[in-house]
């Protein structure tokens, strides 16, 4: 580092994302400091995957608990169960706090200086960050942005925080409401759905797209439906907006018809969660002072190893990571750009393989994919001039699965015929989250179905889902 620099990295931004970035800037010989205006974690450990899968814990014992024909199944008998809405909640609060001083201790002990108020580029290797003591400006050799995301409310749609609220706010479990609208079917508003129904909710999910669940595989999304819908006090609108909604007791709603913009319906709810994905959050970053712009969905443009853009080129000593590219709103997407980015800072030049970061929701069951949808292969396939294939196994084949009672799902695997890399992975089952990483990892390292069929699998477990769809999708010489 040169004398006159304060630091060799400065990071705004103490995210997941963040956090990742400062660990390994440590391992790599670099002073660090860490700028967040907020709390540590950001929006993950404090608004997202972490109170999330805690309520979803809490919940998803309530739901099997209640299942009384699940259980007698098994054996056992359990009657009278109910749960304490304000104990779910603290269990969430205290994984969360627990967290935020883990991550913050870790630094610490590494040495990073974490400096809490609010960071933003103020010149060439500059920082002026806004301190509750005042204003102070940093040096550093190289600058990373890590600001995150925040939830995105469609226009037309007023939020009180209580009646109408985003998931920032329904991670408090303030209240259970008896009916509950919930705008959006991607992961957040099915982890919700999930939560709300196993409480005692009754759900309605609105789309604006014209089925539910648009991103994912067809295959899964149908077994899905069936699986966590179509079972559950769960009514689906889809083809529809919510071009009006109002806070309130009821919660006035106002669907329109999603081509000819005409109010087709009123629904009169306890409560709705807009659930309409996340927007970055780049407002007063300084961007302007390098001469940056961000798109017009306001993400930070990037090359490949995670520089920040500027006409198309690289300026010196600026990256970004995170939610704020647009790459992947994924937490641990993030954490992987932030060691990537680190690398190529020192002279170790590496890229993200984006195919091979997987995805979950956190469900009951749950669901979890990797690489391509087999639309979105399929169309690479005639662009590029291959064939795919793909193979479906189900849990109910399962012996693990059978012996939980818990036999629902299936594993889809997409590949190419001529040379069996695998392309895609999609799981819905039990514990489908931890099975998806083995498919993660063969397209990482670039395996085949082949290679992967030689693999062995230990027996009675889920991850013989897996290795069945990779036996029966061998290509032969």
């Amino acid at each position: 580092m040169s004398q006159s620099l304060d630091y060799d990295l400065v990071i705004i931004g103490a995210g997941v994302g963040g956090h990742g970035a400062a660990l390994h800037a440590v391992r790599q010989g670099l002073k660090t400091a860490i700028i967040e205006a907020g709390e540590m974690g950001g929006t993950c450990v404090n608004r997202g995957c972490i109170p999330s899968k805690a309520l979803l814990a809490a919940s998803g014992r309530v739901r099997e608990l209640q299942d009384n024909h699940h259980l007698s199944a098994l054996g056992i008998q359990v009657s009278g169960v109910s749960y304490d809405r304000q104990a779910i909640a603290d269990h969430a609060h205290n994984l969360v706090a627990k967290i935020q001083g883990d991550m913050t201790n870790s630094l610490k002990r590494l040495g990073v200086d974490v400096i809490q108020g609010w960071g933003k580029v103020a010149g060439v290797q500059k920082v002026q960050v806004e301190t509750p003591n005042g204003e102070r400006t940093l040096t550093a050799r190289d600058i990373m942005l890590s600001p995150g995301s925040v939830p995105f409310v469609p226009p037309g749609i007023e939020l009180d925080g209580r009646t109408v609220f985003t998931s920032d706010d329904a991670l408090k479990l303030e209240w259970v409401p008896s009916w509950v609208a919930i705008i959006g079917s991607g992961y957040i508003g099915l982890e919700f759905c999930d939560i709300y129904t196993a409480l005692g909710s009754e759900v309605t999910i609105i789309e604006a797209l014209d089925k539910v669940m648009p991103t994912f595989d067809p295959d899964i999304a149908k077994v899905a439906e069936r699986v966590l819908i179509s079972p559950r006090d769960v009514e689906t609108r889809a083809g529809v907006l919510a071009v009006s909604v109002k806070p309130g007791s009821p919660v006035v709603i106002e669907l329109a018809d999603r081509e000819t913009k005409e109010i087709v319906d009123v629904l009169e709810v306890d409560a709705c969660l807009v659930a309409t994905g996340r927007i970055p959050a780049t407002k007063n970053l300084g961007l302007e002072t390098l001469g940056v712009e961000t798109d017009r969905r306001g993400f930070i443009p990037v090359d490949e190893h995670l520089q920040v853009l500027r006409d198309g080129q690289p300026v010196p000593h600026l990256w970004a990571i995170g939610d704020a590219t647009g790459k992947m709103m994924l937490a641990h997407a993030a954490s992987a750009q932030g060691v990537v980015a680190v690398d190529n800072m020192v002279g170790q030049p590496r890229t993200v393989n984006y195919q091979s970061i997987p995805a979950a929701a956190f469900t009951h069951p749950e669901v979890s994919f990797v690489g391509l949808t087999e639309p979105a292969a399929q169309e690479l396939a005639a662009k590029e001039g291959f064939e795919v294939a793909s193979v479906k196994t189900y849990f109910k084949g399962n012996s693990k699965a059978l012996a939980e009672g818990e036999s629902d799902g299936l594993a889809k695997v997409i590949y190419r015929k001529d040379t069996g890399e695998v392309l895609g992975a999609h799981i819905l089952g039990l514990h489908a989250s931890d099975l998806i990483q083995e498919a993660a990892n063969a397209i990482a390292q670039g395996q085949s179905v082949t290679d992967l069929s030689y693999c062995v699998h230990t027996h009675p477990t889920l991850s013989e889902v897996l290795d069945e769809a990779f036996k029966r999708a061998v290509v032969t010489p």
